[in-house]
């Protein structure tokens, strides 16, 4: 951008015909792994999918979808939808959220910021409040930026820190929860030593507290907040640790879904919920599920639901979640610069879009696609379109999801003769997968790959071309793998379910449905 001779004109394809419709589907959470019982991409019915793979090798390749061929630290860092869509949208690499996050922590720059010497105000006084999901899965969270953050806080002011932990059981094995919080006891114990006020306040499941998205469920954010801020909960327990492994023991109950709970001293007082005065940052490095806390933190006009009492505070976020919204206002590590995306591209080359997709997908298909910026470049050349998911149940339920609602708003759209490129994102095998539930991921992929004939038909109709490619692995492989590959066991011989992203590669397919010139 910065070169005087920069032009978002392009050029004529030399070979490709103008006035063909493109259509992109991104199937989300669709990986290649061997076959096997646990690959419910496999032991689905697939036969388009099949098709593109068996029928036209020719068409079809491998590509990598995780560690640095999408901007994240190393290879054994899982792809995800936000930094996957990130890439496809842009057709470049950046550095994503947990490597900025990670030379910022080493640099000790974090410190030497805007964001940070914004929440230092608070530190002689007041409390510092660190909220985010307590993992290493890598996708939302590292506990190591975690604990090199309540390292360096001390030695740069903080007094009184406490942590509200949100566990995962998503991107990591339910159950490791229990280590995560020991681990950070064990932390916040050293600090203690130290002089440091540093105390664990409260906690919740991640999918039952705090960070929901896309403004699905703004109840599972009011009770995170009830907990964190006015320190109220259902349960009220002595030490993280004795909640967590208490909460677990109820029939059916997961990581990703334990009720909220607040810590409470002798006299059941609970020892953290956040005042006037105190400073709030929430540590997650993606922007999906924190953005609607944010909200309820940054806004003081703010109707989603009864704050109750809403705090003087200093809030940051580890990052800027909504670059368009400037949300939040101040954050402790800069979020990677995303320009020239191939959205921007297409207007100024007055090529008409439609993007699609149900609601807990759309803003990868429009926010992350277009470089982490809300709404559209050009609204007279672009057109958005959510189908609203379904709420109030888990995926598993209904694991067809809205596969076939996109499908065919896609199909209208190629037929109606008024878009040049459309894209689509089907959420099954992702949204799905993530439950653990390998019976229902085998009818999500079946559906989505229902869906992906749906929108080759009206492409083979129109005479235009397709690209079918996926922003992570998932779905592909649902079981824990022992160091020689085979599925791991837990210490009662049962087989421990994978509900996070893989590292698998995912596969790409160009097909072209009209003459070369």
């Amino acid at each position: 951008m910065s070169s005087t001779n920069f032009s978002f004109k392009l050029a004529d394809h030399p070979k490709l015909p103008k006035g063909k419709q493109l259509a992109v589907i991104v199937l989300d959470g669709w990986g290649e792994e061997k076959p096997d019982q646990y690959n419910c991409i496999h032991v689905a019915e697939t036969p388009t999918m099949d098709s593109l793979k068996k029928g036209a090798p020719e068409n079809w390749t491998l590509i990598k979808a995780h560690g640095p061929a999408v901007g994240l630290p190393t290879e054994d860092d899982m792809g995800n939808s936000e930094v996957g869509h990130n890439a496809l949208g842009a057709g470049r690499i950046f550095a994503q959220g947990a490597k900025l996050v990670d030379y910022a922590l080493a640099s000790g720059k974090i410190y030497q910021g805007e964001g940070f010497k914004y929440i230092k105000e608070c530190f002689e006084n007041g409390t510092l409040h660190l909220i985010g999901l307590l993992s290493d899965g890598g996708v939302h969270s590292r506990l190591d930026q975690l604990q090199l953050l309540l390292k360096g806080a001390p030695q740069h002011g903080a007094k009184r820190i406490r942590v509200h932990i949100l566990t995962d059981g998503r991107d990591c094995l339910d159950g490791s929860s229990i280590g995560y919080v020991e681990t950070l006891e064990n932390d916040l114990a050293e600090l203690r030593k130290q002089g440091v006020d540093a105390l664990i306040a409260s906690g919740g499941g991640r999918m039952y507290v705090t960070m929901d998205r896309y403004e699905n469920d703004w109840g599972v954010v009011k009770r995170g907040w009830d907990a964190q801020v006015l320190g109220e909960a259902p349960y009220k327990f002595k030490s993280a640790v004795e909640a967590v492994k208490k909460l677990r023991e109820a029939p059916k109950a997961s990581d990703q879904y334990l009720p909220p709970f607040v810590i409470v001293d002798e006299n059941e007082k609970a020892v953290g919920p956040i005042l006037d005065g105190d400073a709030v940052v929430t540590i997650n490095f993606r922007a999906d599920r924190m953005t609607m806390v944010a909200k309820a933190f940054e806004y003081e006009n703010f109707s989603a639901f009864d704050r109750v009492r809403y705090p003087k505070i200093r809030y940051a976020g580890m990052l800027q979640y909504d670059g368009e919204l400037k949300l939040p206002a101040h954050y402790l590590v800069s979020p990677p610069d995303i320009d020239r995306t191939s959205g921007e591209y297409l207007v100024h080359n007055g090529i008409r879009t439609f993007a699609c997709s149900e609601t807990v997908k759309f803003g990868h298909v429009t926010f992350f696609w277009n470089g982490n910026r809300s709404g559209y470049f050009n609204e007279k050349l672009e057109e958005y379109v959510e189908i609203p998911s379904d709420s109030g149940i888990t995926f598993n339920v209904q694991p067809k999801m809205k596969a076939l609602e996109i499908a065919e708003r896609t199909r209208d759209a190629i037929l109606s003769g008024r878009y040049d490129q459309v894209r689509v994102n089907l959420p099954n095998g992702d949204m799905v997968g993530h439950t653990g539930d390998i019976e229902a991921t085998v009818v999500a992929c079946k559906a989505a790959d229902e869906a992906v004939k749906i929108i080759l038909d009206a492409i083979e109709q129109v005479g235009g071309i397709y690209l079918v490619t996926a922003d992570h692995g998932n779905a592909e492989d649902m079981v824990k793998r022992n160091k020689a590959g085979q599925p791991a066991k837990d210490k009662d011989g049962k087989i421990q379910i994978l509900t996070s992203h893989t590292l698998s590669p995912v596969s790409l397919s160009l097909v072209l449905r009209c003459q070369l010139l």
